[in-house]
């Protein structure tokens, strides 16, 4: 994990019980005298970011619906942790790519990094539920939230003619249909070795798990895109999840002939993931 991550180091859960009580029912000892939660579950997952959320950034609200994608906090914190790296700038102002229901990286570059930030968004009702995060908490009301009305586009119609972006964030679909879905999700089961099978699920809408092609796919329409946008933002980047896409994602990234490509490498605890970035100044 990023030495600055803060997360890095375990929960002090009875902090965050004290922060938002309605954690307290996910949490247990295991069998190291421990407490945790079990990770596999969304319920307890999206108690634990509320928790999180409350305690290390003030926020008063945030919730989403239990059909949407609830992200890891600590991994998505590292993403931004080492965009503070790449572009060495005090204050950056960064464009979330699909950010969710659950608006993330707009609230932890704006909460941890001071970042100004806009977001864009495909579904009307995910829209909704970031408007509300943003709606309720003070703190997140210069957040600019924009809705994405071509679900062909990525870039485009979203990055406005007088927009100066510092850096792009995303983090794509990884799946290239619903069935590869389910397949990862049993895969999943068997690996944490979870009772409850029907409980054990990755969140999320189609729109969020998957996109016809995969990540791959999402990623070379993105720099695709990112050519008409070359003076207005000086990174693009995007997270992805399988190592194997990477040599395609590059090639198709080189095609569009930037002045730079990076992959980044991160780590938290045994997973290993990247993010791909690209520039033409």
């Amino acid at each position: 994990m990023h030495p600055k991550n803060p997360f890095s180091k375990a929960y002090d859960f009875d902090l965050l019980i004290r922060h938002s009580p309605e954690l307290r029912k996910f949490v247990f000892v295991n069998e190291y005298g421990n407490q945790t939660i079990t990770f596999g579950d969304p319920l307890a997952v999206r108690a634990l970011n509320t928790a999180l959320l409350k305690s290390h950034y003030g926020l008063d609200y945030w919730d989403i619906p239990e059909q949407n994608l609830c992200p890891p906090i600590p991994g998505r914190l590292d993403y931004l942790l080492h965009l503070a790296d790449l572009i060495p700038k005090p204050t950056l102002r960064l464009l979330d790519i699909g950010t969710g229901a659950n608006l993330i990286y707009p609230i932890l570059a704006t909460c941890h990094l001071n970042w100004q930030c806009a977001a864009s968004e495909v579904d009307l009702d995910a829209l909704k539920n970031a408007q509300e995060i943003i709606d309720r908490n003070s703190v997140l009301a210069n957040i600019d939230l924009r809705q994405q009305r071509f679900k062909n586009s990525i870039l485009e119609h979203i990055i406005k003619p007088d927009d100066d972006f510092d850096v792009v964030v995303c983090n794509p679909p990884f799946f290239k249909n619903r069935t590869d879905a389910e397949k990862q999700n049993l895969r999943k089961v068997r690996n944490l070795q979870l009772e409850d099978r029907e409980r054990l699920n990755f969140g999320g809408l189609a729109n969020e798990l998957w996109y016809k092609g995969g990540e791959e796919a999402f990623v070379k329409k993105m720099a695709e895109e990112s050519v008409q946008f070359k003076d207005q933002v000086h990174w693009f980047t995007s997270l992805v999840s399988q190592k194997e896409n990477l040599k395609n994602i590059k090639r198709a990234i080189n095609k569009t002939q930037p002045t730079t490509v990076k992959v980044i490498a991160m780590e938290q605890g045994n997973k290993k993931s990247r993010f791909v970035a690209w520039t033409f100044r």
